[in-house]
């Protein structure tokens, strides 16, 4: 199966989202990726569920909406209304990861949790069999242009043999660092989507880099 590619709007043009969004989505991207900071989970702040609704005014591209804030349960009804395709919580940000997983299914999207670098596998022992996804971060969150952690490889092939062994279906997500030089390992360790932001809108050419990053990360 061919890899996805999520494009993120955090390093588009703001003056010109709906174009850049065009842009990927004609080149064959697969998910919009948009990341949702609110300054406490993470110290930056970007946008919100207005922007969601806008984004699915523009584009036919799912919305995978990831959820960078404290206390993810007050929003998922309005960010699943604005929208959104899938939801990502962190499982550092929410102590009822389960019932959170399950709400956003039950709202008809797709559930993920997301691990920062430092939080193990074993966070979501419990949950295996409530996660469409699982996101690994491969940066610290808070900020796009980050270097990627190369030690996030051993984290996603030990993932991928821990949702084999769990009997779960679930994905595996990468967010940070993405590029041309990474992404085939990133994929063959088991990453199935891979968020790309830097490396596809902070390129002269946002298509072009949108293709070049598919072929990357299917070559064998």
């Amino acid at each position: 199966m061919s890899v996805r590619i999520a494009p993120s709007i955090l390093a588009a043009d703001f003056a010109r989202l709906a174009d850049d969004v065009a842009v990927v989505e004609r080149a064959g991207a697969d998910v919009l990726h948009v990341d949702v900071m609110d300054g406490h989970f993470v110290p930056n702040i970007t946008v919100g569920v207005p922007v969601v609704k806008a984004l699915k005014r523009v584009t036919a591209l799912p919305l995978d909406v990831h959820l960078m804030i404290s206390d993810p349960d007050r929003y998922l009804d309005a960010f699943i209304d604005a929208g959104a395709s899938m939801l990502t919580v962190h499982a550092e940000a929410t102590p009822h990861l389960h019932r959170t997983l399950t709400r956003i299914r039950q709202l008809g999207a797709k559930a993920g949790a997301a691990l920062n670098p430092s939080t193990p596998i074993a966070t979501l022992s419990d949950v295996a069999h409530e996660l469409d996804y699982v996101l690994i971060m491969s940066v610290n969150p808070g900020f796009g242009g980050q270097r990627f952690i190369p030690r996030s490889l051993e984290k996603i092939a030990a993932l991928q043999v821990w949702l084999t062994a769990s009997g779960s279906t679930a994905a595996i997500e990468v967010d940070g660092g993405v590029d041309l030089a990474n992404a085939n390992a990133l994929s063959r360790a088991g990453a199935s989507i891979l968020v790309a932001g830097v490396s596809i809108f902070g390129t002269p050419d946002a298509a072009a880099a949108t293709g070049a990053l598919r072929r990357a990360a299917d070559a064998r």
